[in-house]
């Protein structure tokens, strides 16, 4: 059998699982899945909560103070992430004896329920985080400030998927870069501004796919170029006027965003943004090899749906983390490890099926929470050998006789709502759609309304004319009302690019950036060239002109 067709049986669609997928599936000695790949990205996503941060909640174990991923309406136990760590308390203490007459993930709700819970994720293999307490699934921080999936990185802000940066603010994915503002993509790269897609530049704004440029504002398409203004040479002091006339006055520049928005329209975009692949499928790929339908994946090789992961190989539906792993198999943050089956947080593991928060060096656990050194483990409970796998026999056959072997722990032992989490990022759905799967909704994510001292109108237009007093005020986003402030490390950060103030706050300005980013989704359509079918995340309806890779290459490099 080369392929087979079948019906999702959460949303209804059809979705086919071809030979590659029917291969891994039974070297892995699991059922084929009965969830398309969307339905079970979702249910893989609502275990991550990069975001939804909680103040005013103290440790359980040292009562102090803490920031948590966890929402104060949640049943667990939480521990700051240095006791969490620590070796003031043992998670085999709070082992359950398995019972064969009872499902296996009703007993292991039942542990998940008991074992306290790290405040954030700590990655790690970065090093520790350094005056950066408002940061999750992170390692290697210094002086960041709500900076998520990221590490190292030194003095940034209101970031996700940044590394070896330093002095950045609002950006979404990049490398080996300082002083950035308001970047999806941008690697390689010095004061940019409101920049996708750049690569090896400096001193550029609003602009749109540059190599090797400097002094560019508003381009688009753009190799080894000077001192240009909408794709049009100017002379040095033609540019350095026009810059001093715009930057810093937060009129003019949206209104400038406005313009290039209209002017962008008029040129080519590249069917993906994937670099130095061979037979990938996807976006935002780098330096794989045979991987299929992905997203932001780097240096994997032999994948399928995988997210935000690096470093892996012959793996199956895996967000976050990688590093040297493989044999993955619908899992979440998994790393530096190898045959891992629907299990969260799993760090130097070998052989382990749902388990959550295990690091480091375990191997042969199932339905274990918070174990680390450990070796044939069920349900936090120490076995033999000879015990363990015979009792794993009697979990396999319950779970494949549901068909549910396999997949990812059940969306209903998420301790994160929907709504907390990156799959309303990348999928969003309505309160009512989320709690019409299963999922959880939460009314009481952490923010304030109503409180404003200062409305957006009155803020003046200019950075030159914003004082220190601004610190001492709240602020109200413009698009959804929240609350927030401008910190001290921001303001100083805005004066030193000449940047005005934001008028929105990060939560809005992140979803405005995944919108340029581009959705996680994949569509076919023709080339507007040369009309050749690609599979692009630019939907068929979508205005923009869309080539090829060969077509853009021909007329952009």
């Amino acid at each position: 059998m080369n392929s087979e067709k079948k019906e999702c049986k959460k949303c209804n669609k059809e979705f086919v699982l071809d030979i590659n997928d029917l291969n891994f599936y039974k070297k892995m000695d699991v059922p084929n899945p009965d969830i398309c790949p969307d339905c079970r990205f979702k249910d893989k996503a609502i275990f991550r909560n990069e975001m939804s941060l909680y103040s005013g909640r103290k440790c359980d174990l040292c009562k102090k103070n803490m920031i948590t991923m966890y929402n104060p309406n949640s049943p667990y136990k939480v521990f700051c992430i240095d006791c969490y760590q620590g070796d003031g308390w043992d998670s085999k203490d709070y082992q359950m004896d398995y019972d064969a007459n009872r499902p296996f993930f009703d007993q292991f709700k039942e542990l998940l329920e008991k074992v306290p819970k790290a405040a954030i994720y700590r990655t790690n293999s970065s090093g520790p985080n350094i005056n950066s307490d408002y940061v999750n699934m992170s390692g290697g921080l210094k002086n960041c400030y709500f900076v998520f999936n990221s590490g190292p990185a030194e003095d940034c802000l209101y970031s996700r998927g940044i590394k070896n940066t330093n002095d950045l603010s609002d950006i979404y994915f990049s490398t080996k870069s300082n002083l950035l503002y308001e970047c999806v993509n941008v690697h390689n790269s010095s004061r940019i501004v409101f920049g996708d897609d750049i690569f090896g530049s400096v001193d550029c704004y609003f602009s749109l796919n540059l190599n090797n440029c400097q002094n560019c504002f508003g381009c688009i398409n753009l190799r080894n170029k000077k001192f240009h203004i909408l794709n049009k040479r100017v002379a040095k002091e033609e540019y350095e006027n026009f810059l001093s006339e715009i930057l810093g006055s937060y009129e003019k520049m949206e209104n400038f965003k406005k313009e290039f928005e209209k002017f962008s329209i008029n040129f080519p975009r590249r069917e993906n943004h994937n670099l130095k692949n061979e037979n990938v499928s996807g976006d935002y790929i780098n330096n794989s090899k045979n991987v299929e339908y992905s997203f932001e994946v780097v240096n994997s090789e032999n994948c399928k749906y995988l997210f935000s992961s690096k470093d892996v190989k012959d793996s199956i539906g895996t967000i976050g983390f990688g590093f040297k792993s493989e044999l993955l198999l619908e899992c979440v943050s998994v790393g530096f490890s190898s045959n891992i089956i629907g299990s969260y947080a799993v760090d130097l593991g070998l052989n382990i099926l749902y388990s959550f928060f295990c690091y480091p060096n375990n191997n042969n656990l199932i339905g274990c929470d918070s174990m680390k050194n450990s070796s044939f483990c069920i349900l936090n409970k120490q076995y033999t050998k000879e015990e363990f796998n015979k009792l794993k026999i009697i979990i396999l056959e319950e779970l494949k006789e549901k068909n549910i072997y396999g997949l990812m722990i059940p969306n209903y032992l998420s301790p994160f709502a929907y709504n907390e989490t990156i799959a309303q990022d990348n999928m969003p759905l309505s309160k009512e759609e989320a709690l019409s799967f299963g999922y959880k909704w939460e009314e009481n994510i952490q923010k304030t309304e109503g409180k404003e001292t200062l409305l957006p109108e009155n803020i003046p237009d200019h950075i030159k004319d914003i004082t220190e007093d601004i610190l001492k005020e709240i602020l109200k986003c413009i698009d959804c009302n929240r609350n927030y402030r401008i910190t001290n490390q921001e303001f100083t950060f805005y004066k030193r690019m000449n940047l005005p103030i934001p008028r929105k706050c990060f939560y809005c300005r992140h979803k405005d950036r995944i919108k340029r980013r581009g959705p996680y989704k994949f569509w076919k359509r023709n080339c507007n060239k040369c009309r050749k079918e690609i599979i692009t995340n630019y939907a068929p309806e979508r205005s923009e002109i869309v080539y090829c890779e060969q077509c853009y290459q021909k007329e952009v490099y």
